[in-house]
């Protein structure tokens, strides 16, 4: 039996993970997080406790030696030296950091490989995402340190754009809503630039493949499938899995700034990176971009009949 912990996993991929390793009955799920969305799993024990709250992480947790620790919800250095207070030096065997692919520094050379240069401070042109990506870096450089001290196996996974079921971002589903209401989509009038997704269940099957394993010990991965997307190719797809005709209203990207138009993906910049080392380190495959789009407008419609 592996006792598996999970920091977070309540919301969108680290519920989906936890889904994932829940199926297999030689795991022993724990989940710890403030109980906001409780998991409700029959074989997932769920712990209810603040991260940051040292003294009370250390009264919840049970006395196990934890065969994998992974980390969906560490934002920010302190949170890991905070859980790292808590675990002693033996009781962690592999420990996994889900980071984000905003750790990159701009940059010309596509795609982005792991090994690209990282940014150095915040990023005032992101507006209220200005430090997400400095802070994920520091997290990252945070963790690994730790681990080094502790001679404990790291692994760090940089998702791109994630889609699918239990997203509550407004990305995909901004998209889904207009179709729905039988509303028009802007798309920028040049279809650039482009971008990648990984679609939820390929993100948690690639963080479940790489626990425990020595291929992944001391690896960073770019989670990211290879298709190419732009606003154009995204609205065929959909177009092509709700089986509606969508009415396009290209725009100049000068317009939908000034309307404010809420597109959810880059207009001016093209965001390519490369999950090649994920794929052949770990026998990896992505789930085609028509077939995972189709996976998340049937789950779009079924969670909207059951919206009161």
């Amino acid at each position: 039996m592996k006792n598996i912990l999970v920091i977070g996993g309540s919301y969108f991929l680290g519920r989906v993970f936890v889904e994932e390793m829940a199926q297999d009955p030689d795991n022993c799920v724990y989940v710890v997080n403030r109980g906001n969305r409780p998991l409700n799993m029959p074989t997932v024990r769920e712990l209810r406790c603040d991260r940051n709250d040292v003294a009370g992480m250390r009264a919840i947790l049970p006395h196990k030696t934890w065969d994998a620790v992974v980390d969906f919800c560490a934002y920010a250095p302190q949170d890991v030296d905070d859980l790292m207070r808590v675990m002693t030096r033996d009781t962690i065997k592999h420990y996994l950091l889900i980071s984000t692919a905003s750790v990159y520094a701009p940059t010309k050379i596509r795609p982005v490989r792991e090994n690209a240069p990282i940014v150095t401070a915040p990023q005032p042109a992101l507006g209220p995402a200005a430090s997400y990506g400095y802070l994920k870096a520091l997290t990252e450089q945070t963790a690994r340190r730790h681990c080094t001290q502790r001679s404990v196996p790291y692994t760090c996974l940089r998702p791109t754009i994630i889609y699918g079921r239990y997203n509550y971002a407004p990305r995909e589903s901004y998209f889904f809503d207009l179709v729905r209401r039988g509303e028009p989509v802007v798309i920028p009038e040049h279809d650039l630039p482009l971008f990648q997704f990984v679609l939820v269940d390929d993100a948690a099957r690639a963080t479940a493949r790489c626990v425990l394993n020595s291929a992944a010990y001391g690896k960073t991965f770019n989670v990211s499938a290879d298709e190419l997307i732009s606003y154009g190719r995204l609205v065929e797809v959909i177009e092509a899995v709700s089986g509606k005709t969508i009415s396009r209203r290209p725009m100049d990207v000068a317009t939908i700034d000034r309307l404010r138009i809420p597109l959810p993906f880059p207009l001016d910049d093209h965001l390519i990176y490369s999950g090649r080392l994920l794929q052949e380190t770990l026998d990896f495959s992505f789930t085609p971009f028509h077939a995972g789009m189709q996976s998340a407008y049937d789950w779009y419609r079924q969670s909207m009949s059951t919206t009161p």
